[in-house]
């Protein structure tokens, strides 16, 4: 199997600092003026304590996109051992293929506060896995165990990539993954009947 690198796309990657920036400014307007932005849909309070949640949460999305700009490693590789992921937050390094039992894509409905309808989050992979307490135990930091674990409760997984920083299409990942795994399941079951 040759190795397949797909690097990370700086383009996109500057495009999401820009939003997680917008998204800081917008909430620090929220905090320091709330009753400039209160009405009696969204009172004070909740202007301040949206404001706040904006900065604490973007901000720490921005600081996370930041250090992938200076990355020199690859967003994600395939090969012989699994898939490496260092495409987002949640990212673990190694996902060995003997430890992977499926693929599946998820999109999610995000109900836009205050209106009606909601939006489409990007479409994930989700890479089912026979242990997922060892890739728990492997994140680096508490923020992002909690979103592993919130992951493992909501998908049956903490296995999640996504295409937002790398150079790929999703459409083209999702080909890729699968096509590689089912390729490692073939060679399996011939190596079992030898």
């Amino acid at each position: 199997m040759t190795e397949i690198k797909i690097p990370l796309s700086k383009t996109k990657i500057i495009l999401l600092m820009i939003g997680a920036l917008a998204f800081v400014v917008g909430g620090i307007f929220g905090i320091i003026d709330a009753e400039r932005f209160a009405s009696i849909r969204y009172p004070k309070n909740l202007v301040f304590y949206s404001g706040l949640a904006s900065v604490l949460f973007f901000g720490l999305c921005f600081v996370f996109i930041a250090k992938k700009v200076f990355s020199r490693k690859s967003g994600l590789t395939i090969n012989e051992n699994g898939i490496i992921d260092h495409s987002n937050a949640t990212s673990i390094g190694l996902i060995e293929w003997n430890d992977i039992t499926g693929i599946e894509t998820i999109q999610i409905d995000v109900p836009v506060y205050g209106t009606f309808w909601n939006t489409k989050s990007p479409k994930m992979l989700i890479i089912k896995t026979s242990s997922p307490e060892k890739y728990i135990k492997r994140s680096k930091n508490i923020i992002s165990k909690k979103v592993m674990e919130a992951n493992n409760r909501m998908y049956g997984t903490p296995l999640t990539i996504i295409s937002n920083t790398l150079k790929i299409k999703f459409s083209e990942l999702e080909e890729m993954i699968t096509e590689q795994l089912k390729q490692r399941k073939n060679k399996n079951v011939l190596q079992q009947r030898v």
